[in-house]
């Protein structure tokens, strides 16, 4: 019998809380966390409104400091971030393409090259034909798709999705979860994904983290072990539905 590599995790979670000052002793949004994440694997985030999950990326991010604990990444080396907000974000005036290459421009990166990088991304989320459409001609689904494609084109290291498809209407959202396990499939990226639909996460994760209401502690760590790629079927089998149950008693 072959014996499996051991895969290190890359990222680290400890003791991680927030606190924010409200006048009455603060208010708790995020309760002591601790986790780690193996490369390349998707993990998803689940829990109540309010249970602390924007807040937890947003310190992932460094876009807030965490009020006890710790973040470290492999070699306490300061990972490259992508970030997909539940709204795309896009700057109106730009068009597909020119949103899609401004981080490299933040990075100074020739423009040649931003331009050439851009379209590669462009081809891996499936709007080729729309380099050059601005915002206002985009769907909710396509738009999103931009600001995924914005998020991947420096390559980060680690990808936080925060509800990327919330806004959308319940079938373009199922056609963007089958479209990111694609991308994901392809690019093999370190992910952690806010939301707030059970299938989603079920049909995306490979491992699912339950939060409890506010402040949010992990009340489960669910090992989603569904065959990959996974095909629209998969929400209709048994142990779909098994799974599913398992995250709905843990929220309730």
């Amino acid at each position: 019998m072959t014996k499996q590599p051991i895969i290190s995790p890359v990222l680290f979670v400890r003791d991680l809380s927030a606190v924010f000052p409200d006048g009455n002793g603060g208010l708790h949004a995020l309760g002591t966390v601790t986790f780690s994440v193996c490369p390349r694997e998707f993990v998803c985030v689940l829990g109540p409104s309010g249970s602390g999950k924007s807040t937890l990326l947003r310190i992932l991010a460094g876009l807030l400091p965490p009020t006890t604990g710790s973040v470290a990444y492999e070699g306490n080396q300061q990972p490259r971030i992508g970030f997909v907000f539940q709204q795309a974000n896009l700057m109106p005036w730009r068009t597909v393409l020119e949103n899609i290459t401004l981080p490299l421009e933040m990075e100074n990166t020739p423009a040649d090259t931003a331009r050439q990088k851009a379209r590669e991304m462009v081809e891996l989320v499936g709007l080729e034909g729309f380099e050059a459409s601005l915002p206002r001609d985009l769907s909710g689904g396509m738009a999103q798709r931009v600001a995924l494609a914005r998020a991947l084109v420096h390559d980060p290291d680690l990808l936080l999705l925060d509800e990327p498809f919330g806004s959308l209407d319940a079938l373009t959202r199922e056609r963007m979860w089958t479209e990111l396990s694609r991308i994901w499939q392809a690019r093999q990226k370190t992910v952690i994904m806010v939301t707030h639909s059970i299938s989603e996460a079920l049909f995306l994760a490979d491992r699912v983290l339950v939060f409890t209401a506010r402040p949010g502690k992990i009340k489960l760590d669910l090992l989603v072990d569904l065959p990959r790629p996974r095909s629209d079927e998969v929400r209709y089998t048994a142990h779909f539905g098994k799974l599913a149950r398992r995250l709905k008693e843990a929220i309730e």
